[in-house]
């Protein structure tokens, strides 16, 4: 089964490139891997305190894919799987990728504002020529009624 991997991170833009890849998988027959990357300065205080903030950032995550999640089966049928790595953004996603074979798309979002598609579309975007699938990039403001038109 083809799968479509989209990062969960922060951004307002990251609903978008969920949607996106929900909606692809449940037209294609795929399923959805969703990856989200704690950075490694995130926890690099007291080595006491670093524990405590890992744990932490893995519980947020945790939340956030639930969310993601029950919405995918609800809504799309598709039962995505969460995949948590610590570590810089881009080497962990092509890590992901070269993990999983059946990955077949790459799903950003792209940001609007005045800082263009966003740090992490910019440094993907460097990488696309030596990447193992296509990158699809979604407009961070595309309505969800045109998603569904192009799903």
């Amino acid at each position: 089964m083809r799968k479509f991997l989209v990062v969960l991170d922060d951004t307002r833009e990251c609903l978008n490139a969920m949607r996106f890849a929900a909606m692809r998988a449940n037209h294609t027959g795929g399923g959805v891997i969703i990856l989200s990357v704690i950075p490694p300065d995130e926890y690099q205080h007291w080595i006491g305190v670093a524990e405590i903030m890992r744990e932490e950032a893995r519980e947020r995550i945790e939340a956030h894919f639930e969310v993601f999640a029950k919405w995918m089966r609800d809504r799309q049928g598709v039962e995505p799987e969460l995949v948590i790595r610590e570590g810089e953004p881009v080497p962990e996603i092509i890590a992901v990728m070269d993990e999983h074979p059946e990955i077949g798309v790459l799903v950003l979002g792209a940001g609007s504002g005045k800082g263009g598609a966003g740090p992490l579309v910019t440094q993907m975007v460097k990488q696309a020529g030596s990447l193992p699938c296509p990158l699809t990039i979604v407009p961070g403001e595309m309505s969800k009624e045109k998603l569904e038109q192009i799903t």
